[in-house]
């Protein structure tokens, strides 16, 4: 495994890998759900390159990227057990170089959701996504399900930019409760721990309510949000989302695939959560 902290060593380093390459982009401080994804990499490319890169373009003045877990060693002995070939860890100044300036808006999907909630959130994941992109040249990119919106912003970047790569969306890993695994859940008490469970137990709900006949969607809302409210834990609900899977408008009625998504406050950190009604 090679790690590799400058663009310009990268591309060169490009040139010689075998191809396809399927190529995992990753802000680190990695756990299962991640090396998940580098797994699925690496079955189905002949090489696989992880980017390892706090993006601070993507955090809101009020969000935690100076306080965002970061443990470097810990991520490498994992990305070799996992026999990656490459891993990239450019600095800010690399990407970012003085009098930057050219930014991707991918219009409409990003307007709801966590791009209501986090300005201007979008515009930093899908610019510092595409530069990954240019400098990979990946076959085939990994992202997980878990960052659902994430997911329909980059695809609909990369088919209305006609991009040369395939994005590949894998499953959320959830801890034995159901918890999805996120580096952010490190920010969680023990009790807080225990009280964040409410968010997949509220996905579930809407789920169970759909397939016993319910479709309306304001009532799976409902639904979701007492169960929520009766934990003492939960500070805040930012949304709770029943809408179409691709454009993220929201459903009067549900119609499949709907994307039945939430971010709650849970003490410090803000977690997220998703399912798909298919």
């Amino acid at each position: 495994m090679k790690v590799v902290e400058t663009i310009a060593e990268m591309k060169q380093i490009r040139r010689k890998l075998a191809e396809p390459v399927g190529f995992v982009p990753t802000m680190g401080y990695l756990h299962e759900g991640h090396l998940s994804l580098v797994r699925r990499a690496r079955a189905e490319n002949s090489s696989v390159v992880v980017s390892i890169f706090v993006n601070p373009t993507q955090f809101g003045p009020q969000e935690d990227f100076n306080s965002y877990p970061r443990d470097i060693p810990r991520d490498l002995a994992m990305l070799e057990t996992a026999k990656t070939d490459i891993v990239f860890i450019p600095t800010a100044e690399e990407m970012y170089p003085p009098r930057f300036g050219s930014w991707i808006d991918v219009e409409k999907v990003t307007e709801r959701l966590e791009g209501a909630a986090r300005p201007g959130h979008f515009r930093g994941v899908a610019t510092v996504v595409a530069k990954l992109f240019n400098i990979v040249e990946p076959t085939r990119a990994y992202f997980g399900q878990k960052d659902a919106q994430q997911v329909v912003v980059i695809k609909k970047m990369v088919a209305d930019l006609n991009m040369n790569l395939q994005i590949v969306t894998c499953p959320t890993v959830r801890e034995p409760d159901g918890l999805a695994m996120s580096s952010r859940n490190t920010y969680l008490k023990p009790d807080e721990r225990q009280a964040a469970v409410v968010l997949y137990q509220a996905l579930k709900l809407a789920q169970q309510l759909w397939s016993q006949g319910e479709k309306d969607a304001n009532r799976l809302r409902q639904a979701m949000r007492d169960l929520i409210q009766k934990q003492p834990l939960a500070e805040k609900i930012d949304y709770i989302s029943i809408a179409d899977a691709e454009t993220l408008e929201e459903l009067d009625k549900v119609k499949p695939p709907a994307l039945v998504s939430l971010a709650v406050k849970i003490g410090k950190p803000r977690l997220i959560d998703n399912i798909v009604l298919e």
